[in-house]
């Protein structure tokens, strides 16, 4: 088989995985902390400012999935409901405060809300791998099943 087409084996994978997670979780986590220094107060009126509906709520929402989300995926726990958040996040983000625009982020285009989206789908559709605590406690699981 072409080296170019066999399958990844599966520690790159997971190794992909692990960075693919952390690199992810520490953007959204900056991006939480980043509202929370602000004073969930001023993130609410900055949505309200927005015209996001139920600003608080929105605030509430967006701190739990970036801080909440961001912690799950360095940790590799509870993976598919960190990506489910975050997906949520990022299409309210797009919806509120991209849609309309063009794709580059620097002319205030959806291109980061994208990439978050977009990874945070494959990471939750394909599993934290196998260098977290979804395949930890998972291992434990099977192992008190076969005992």
């Amino acid at each position: 088989m072409n080296a170019l087409t066999a399958p990844t084996p599966a520690p790159v994978r997971d190794l992909a995985l692990l960075v693919a997670r952390i690199g992810l979780g520490i953007v959204l986590l900056t991006h939480g902390i980043d509202k929370l220094r602000a004073g969930f107060g001023a993130t609410a009126d900055g949505f309200d400012a927005m015209g996001i509906p139920l600003p608080a709520a929105a605030a509430g929402f967006a701190l739990v999935a970036e801080i909440g989300g961001g912690a799950l995926l360095v940790l590799g726990l509870l993976t598919p409901l960190a990506g489910i958040l975050v997906i949520a996040q990022m299409a309210g983000a797009y919806w509120f405060a991209h849609r309309g625009t063009e794709v580059m982020s620097a002319n205030g285009g959806w291109e980061l809300v994208g990439l978050i989206a977009f990874l945070a789908l494959v990471i939750g559709a394909t599993g934290a791998g196998r260098f977290s605590l979804d395949a930890l406690i998972g291992r434990r699981t099977a192992a008190s099943a076969t005992a």
